[in-house]
């Protein structure tokens, strides 16, 4: 599964991992650290047109409910449902068992407005 030096991120701690025109999308995790214990999950619907920045999931943990963006613009491929039994693979794997869904990208462009594993560890530090 993807390392997150292959990921793309957003300012709002999704990571997106390109392969071809598909994007598999999740959360970071500085964001699953942020969120802590994650107890619920709504996933988007498969063949949703989403556009980037769109909510379009939420994960709710003990804390708070916090929605989740798509990272680009695109269709949802697949959904992971597996999640729905075992959301705790958030916390445990983000970048692994706890991916949320899969997009194809409309707009190939709109990944370069994301940032760099690198530039997003840069970002976290100055205080997201």
């Amino acid at each position: 599964m993807p390392n997150p030096d292959q990921c793309r991120f957003t300012k709002t701690h999704e990571w997106v991992l390109v392969e071809g025109n598909a994007g598999t999308v999740g959360i970071s995790d500085h964001a699953q650290h942020e969120i802590t214990d994650v107890v619920f999950v709504e996933l988007p619907k498969a063949g949703r047109k989403v556009k980037q920045g769109e909510a379009v999931a939420v994960v709710e943990s003990v804390k708070a409910a916090f929605d989740i963006y798509a990272p680009v613009s695109g269709e949802i491929l697949e959904v992971h449902s597996d999640l729905l039994k075992d959301v705790a693979s958030i916390n445990q794997s983000p970048y692994e068992g706890g991916w949320l869904f899969k997009v194809k990208i409309a707009s190939p462009g709109e990944v370069d407005s994301l940032m760099t594993h690198s530039r997003y560890q840069e970002f976290i530090k100055q205080g997201s």
